[in-house]
C-alpha cells in the first residue's frame, strides 16, 4: 500500500457566509486534505503544528479516520492557527477578517521517519521555505510530489515560490492564481508558461466552474457538479486536493489518464465539503453517498455523437 504525506495547517477557522455563522471550528488546509484522502484505501499522515488549546476531540477525528498523527506538534502554552473569513453574496469572494499565525509562525515540519519513503506527497498551502524542508527530509524521491500555493506567496515570497516549484511534479492554483503566476490571461498560455518552471501536470481550478488538467500540449476538462445549495466554501480546495492526491495513491498510477480519474475523485468529494460550515459534512459523509455523486458525475460529463 503505497504511503501518502499531507503536509499544511490543522487550524481553528470561523466563517461568516450569507447563509449564517460559525464561531471557532475546526479547518486548515491539512484538515481537510487529510480528512478527503481518508476515503481511499491508503496509509496517510499529516504534518503540522498546533498549540496545546487544540481540542483532543479534533485529534482523535483525524485518528479515527486512519490518519497518523505524529508529525503533528503540539506546542506547549502555544495558541493554534486561527484564520476568520467573510464570504460575499456569490461566494466566489471573500475578506479576511483576522489571520493569527501563532504556533505556525516558528513552524519546522518533522516528518514522522515511516513517511520519509512515501511515494506521493502533497504540500499543502504553507510558506515555501516549509514546503521545501519537506522534500529536503525525503530519503526517497517521491513518485510524485504535489504542490498547492496561494496568491499571497505570490506576493510576498516569489523567489521561494519558484524554488519549490521548480522541484514538484504537479501543482494546483485557481485560474487567478495561474495569471497571476504566469503574466497570462489565457489559461492555455498560463499553464504552458507554468509548465516551464517546472511541473510536468498543471491543475488549475476554476471553483463552481470546474477544473482544468493540462500536461503538455494534453488538456483535460471536469465539471464542477452543480448544486442547489453552497454554504460554505472554505475547504473547497483542499478537498479536492486530498481527493486527487488520495485516489492517485491508492491507485499507484501516477499517468496523465489516470490523472483524469483523480481529478474527478476530487471534484465529487469537493461537492460535499461545500453543503455544510466547515469539515461537517466531510465527517458524516459515508462511502455509499460518494459513489452515487461519482455516477451523477459520469452522466454529467458522457455523450454520443456521431462524427
Amino acid at each position: 500500500m503505497n504511503k501518502l504525506l499531507i503536509v499544511g495547517t490543522v487550524a481553528f477557522d470561523a466563517i461568516e457566509t450569507p447563509f449564517g455563522k460559525t464561531d471557532k471550528i475546526l479547518g486548515g488546509a491539512a484538515t481537510y486534505i487529510g480528512i478527503s484522502a481518508s476515503f481511499f484505501n491508503v496509509k496517510s499522515a499529516i504534518v503540522s503544528v498546533v498549540g496545546d488549546d487544540f481540542p483532543q476531540e479534533y485529534l482523535d477525528l483525524l485518528t479515527d479516520r486512519n490518519i497518523d498523527i505524529s508529525g503533528i506538534e503540539v506546542v506547549k502554552g502555544g495558541k493554534t492557527f486561527f484564520w476568520s473569513g467573510l464570504y460575499h453574496n456569490d461566494l466566489n469572494s471573500r475578506d479576511t477578517l483576522v489571520t493569527e499565525l501563532n504556533v505556525l509562525a516558528d513552524f519546522q515540519p518533522k516528518v514522522p521517519q515511516d513517511y520519509k519513503n512515501a511515494e506521493i506527497v502533497m504540500l499543502g498551502n504553507l510558506h515555501p521555505l516549509v514546503q521545501s524542508s519537506v522534500l529536503d527530509q525525503m530519503e526517497t524521491k517521491p513518485k510524485l510530489v504535489v504542490l498547492d500555493t496561494m496568491n499571497f506567496w505570490m506576493d510576498c515570497a516569489l523567489p521561494e515560490l519558484l524554488a519549490i516549484i521548480k522541484r514538484v511534479d504537479v501543482i494546483t492554483i485557481n485560474d487567478e492564481e495561474a495569471r497571476q503566476l504566469s503574466g497570462e490571461y489565457s489559461l492555455v498560455k498560463a499553464a504552458a508558461k507554468i509548465h516551464e518552471m517546472g511541473p510536468k501536470y498543471v491543475v488549475i481550478k476554476k471553483g463552481e466552474h470546474g477544473a482544468l488538467l493540462f500536461h503538455g500540449e494534453e488538456i483535460f476538462f471536469a465539471p464542477a457538479l452543480p448544486l442547489e445549495e453552497v454554504f460554505d466554501p472554505t475547504g473547497a480546495g483542499d478537498t479536492f486536493a486530498g481527493g486527487f492526491s488520495g485516489y492517485i495513491t491508492q491507485s499507484e498510477n501516477v499517468s496523465f489518464d489516470n490523472m483524469k480519474n483523480a481529478i474527478i475523485h476530487g471534484s465529487n468529494l469537493a461537492s460535499f465539503s461545500v453543503e455544510k460550515f466547515g469539515t461537517e459534512r466531510m465527517l458524516d459523509l459515508d462511502k455509499e453517498e460518494v459513489v452515487s455523486r461519482l455516477k451523477q458525475f459520469k452522466s454529467l460529463t458522457q455523450f454520443e455523437i456521431e462524427l
